[in-house]
Parts: structure tokens; C-alpha cells; sequence
């Protein structure tokens, strides 16, 4: 049998990197991304700096690690489908919005978003890694409404998507407008009846 009182490696290590990226977001909200650093994350998490770098190559990385964690990590994206199209995207879109404006999530997001366009490689890896599975679950929702008829054949549904994500992320990235729950309504149900089946020539309206 195993002394109980020998440390576990792997127990330790996961301790380790939970308190790592805690403190990473903690420190976010606290001093913002510019002035956040390697060694200040280390000191607040009580581990050293090289403990840092053996498990990520930069502080973007952290966060970016961070975040994912707290959005949920790789949990499998799955959207309401109850066959009211407008219901279910009204839904998705109002709870992207309360993701967008939480504190929690809108500091590093901001972070990553702004790092991203600095480090191609960690916007590469904030796509796959945050954004991509949200849009494929938003895309199979709208291939499903496409089987029901309620959205027309032959839509791009890689554009059907931006379109309904799309203004949401300009309105909070460049906050021309506050972000809402009635703008996301508005949003919602623009971007459905522009993906309508469109009336047959002589067909009732």
C-alpha cells in the first residue's frame, strides 16, 4: 500500500493549475491585462514562475486557459431546439449577452480579444478553443430549422450564423450602444426573417 502520507503528483498538479488560473482571472478584473504578469499571477497562486512557463508558453495563454475554464471548459455546446426557431434563438442570444456583460467572463474576454489581434497564434487558439464550438452549435440549430423549412435552402449557413452573432460582438467590443436583452430580441428575429423561405410566385402570403 501507498504511504497516505506521500504527496500525489498529479493531485498536487491540479491544485496547482486551478490556483494558477484563478488567479489569473482575479487578477484580470483587478489590474487589467496590460499590467498583468507571469510573476504576478505566480506569487498570487503561491507557485514559481517556471511552474507557470512548464504548462504555458505566455500570460495570454493563462487566460486564455482561464477563461475556457470558466465558460465551462470542454463541455459540449448543445442549443434548445424545441421547433420554434424565434424562441430558441431569442433564448441563445439573450444568454450571449448576459455571458458578454458579466464581469467575470467581459475582462478577459476583452483581454484575449485585444492580445489576439497582436499573436495570431492565440487567436487561433481563442477561436478553436472559445468561439468555434458556440458558432457549430448555433450552425447545426439553423441546419435543423433549414430540415423543417423554416430557413431557406441553400443559405450559407456560415454567413446565417455571423449574422446573428455579428452585431452582438460589434455593439460590445466597440460599445457604440449598451448591450441588451431587447437588442438581442431585435437581432434574433431580423436575422430569421432575412433566412426565410421566400413566397412562390402566386403562393398566399
Amino acid at each position: 500500500m501507498a504511504d497516505p502520507k506521500t504527496p500525489e503528483p498529479t493531485r498536487r498538479s491540479e491544485r496547482s493549475r486551478q490556483a494558477i488560473l484563478t488567479a489569473a482571472v482575479e487578477l484580470v478584473g483587478e489590474v487589467g491585462y496590460a499590467r498583468l504578469s507571469v510573476e504576478a499571477i505566480a506569487a498570487r497562486a503561491g507557485v514559481g514562475k517556471q511552474t507557470i512557463y512548464r504548462w504555458w508558453p505566455s500570460k495570454g495563454a493563462v487566460v486564455l486557459d482561464a477563461f475556457v475554464e470558466l465558460s465551462g471548459g470542454s463541455q459540449p455546446v448543445a442549443l434548445p431546439d424545441t421547433g420554434n426557431l424565434k424562441a430558441d434563438l431569442r433564448e441563445v442570444l439573450r444568454a450571449t449577452v448576459k455571458e458578454l456583460t458579466d464581469p467575470r467572463f467581459e475582462l478577459p474576454s476583452r483581454a484575449l480579444t485585444a492580445e489576439s489581434q497582436m499573436d495570431p497564434a492565440l487567436s487561433q487558439q481563442f477561436v478553436e478553443a472559445v468561439l468555434r464550438p458556440h458558432l457549430k452549435a448555433l450552425q447545426e440549430r439553423l441546419r435543423s430549422a433549414q430540415r423543417a423549412g423554416q430557413v431557406a435552402k441553400g443559405v450559407d449557413l456560415d454567413v446565417a450564423v455571423e449574422l446573428f452573432v455579428g452585431p452582438l460582438f460589434h455593439r460590445w467590443l466597440l460599445r457604440t450602444a449598451p448591450l441588451t436583452s431587447a437588442y438581442a430580441d431585435t437581432v434574433a428575429d431580423l436575422a430569421i426573417a432575412a433566412l426565410r423561405p421566400t413566397a412562390r410566385a402566386g403562393a398566399p402570403r
